[in-house]
């Protein structure tokens, strides 16, 4: 099966891809929303642009079929930052027959040249979940980018080409940021204004993790080595045993053991995805689950402590503080008066 998008910005891609499926596009909060009809297969296509020239496409879809969506404009294609967050896809310049498979945990960040344009590939049966963010350089360039300073020569060169005349492809290495930020924009917990603003905000760090990925990626002296796929698997594996039980009190050896690795591997996947040891890593979801705790349960602060797994109510008072700019008393405090109102 096969798309072809002959429209920018992203409001008018998912309007272009609607029609090729014979569906109808639902506004929501400024969000254009595709359902995939079930003869096709399942899932949706969703996106919205922004004044600024970004835009943000999510893909996430099976097909029953293999399905080519090919971007052809008579004009400058944006630039796109393409994350793959679940299954697997195929990037290709239009024209040439160099696919390229884009894996679970891996971005591209493409620029074709001149009005060459692009083809993503779905394969038929894969569950596949990815963003497309899509920078209209032409307007992204009137924001005030401080003309590009600090960024990678070749990054900042590619934005700087508003009229596409050099082709450019990376590949990126294995990262799970991008992915929790996707797990963040599916949140339905906002509407209307919040919703829009939510959007954007979170598109724009998309984008920032995006690029400090690409840079991470560029200076060989960060990376004592390339993680493989299945050295990612056991990172997101310990991270699922940390959130499932918060009041546990796991050592890194016994997390390493847990998911088939090595304490050194481990702590060198927490770093590289996370920036965080593993066991700051921990800190950190046990600090997430006490503010939601302070906030939403009937529980005193004594209860939290004891739920996350923590002994010292000092100690507990101290990291959060530390982590929030406020005590843990004068949190719940406020929370309860926006509870009572």
């Amino acid at each position: 099966m096969k798309i072809d998008v002959k429209t920018l910005p992203v409001r008018e891609i998912i309007q272009d891809i609607a029609t090729s499926l014979q569906e109808h596009v639902v506004e929501e909060s400024g969000e254009m929303i595709l359902k995939i009809p079930e003869h096709l297969g399942k899932g949706e296509i969703k996106g919205t642009n922004f004044d600024s020239g970004i835009g943000i496409i999510t893909y996430n879809c099976e097909f029953k079929e293999d399905l080519d969506i090919h971007f052809t404009l008579d004009t400058i294609h944006p630039l796109k930052f393409i994350f793959c967050s679940k299954g697997d896809f195929e990037h290709r310049f239009e024209g040439s027959d160099n696919s390229k498979t884009v894996h679970t945990f891996q971005n591209i960040i493409v620029s074709s040249s001149g009005y060459t344009g692009h083809v993503l590939k779905f394969k038929k049966g894969v569950h596949t979940h990815i963003s497309s963010l899509e920078v209209i350089r032409s307007i992204f360039s009137y924001r005030n980018n401080y003309n590009f300073k600090d960024l990678e020569k070749r990054l900042k060169n590619v934005f700087k080409d508003e009229i596409s005349e050099e082709e450019f492809y990376y590949h990126g290495n294995y990262s799970i940021k991008s992915a929790d930020l996707m797990n963040d924009m599916e949140s339905d917990n906002l509407s209307g204004f919040l919703r829009s603003i939510f959007l954007e905000g979170k598109t724009l760090e998309m984008l920032a993790a995006q690029i400090e990925q690409y840079e991470y990626d560029a200076d060989t002296e960060k990376l004592p080595q390339l993680l493989r796929k299945s050295d990612i698997e056991k990172v997101q594996h310990a991270v699922k045993l940390i959130e499932v039980d918060i009041s546990k009190i796991f050592t890194v050896e016994e997390l390493a053991k847990a998911t088939g690795t090595n304490v050194n591997k481990l702590q060198d996947g927490f770093k590289y995805m996370y920036d965080l040891t593993v066991n700051k890593f921990i800190q950190f979801k046990k600090l997430e689950a006490s503010k939601e705790m302070l906030m939403d349960s009937e529980k005193n602060i004594s209860e939290i402590v004891a739920a996350i797994g923590l002994n010292n109510r000092s100690y507990f008072s101290k990291i959060f503080k530390e982590k929030y700019g406020v005590s843990p008393k004068y949190f719940l405090k406020k929370a309860k008066m926006s509870n009572d109102d």
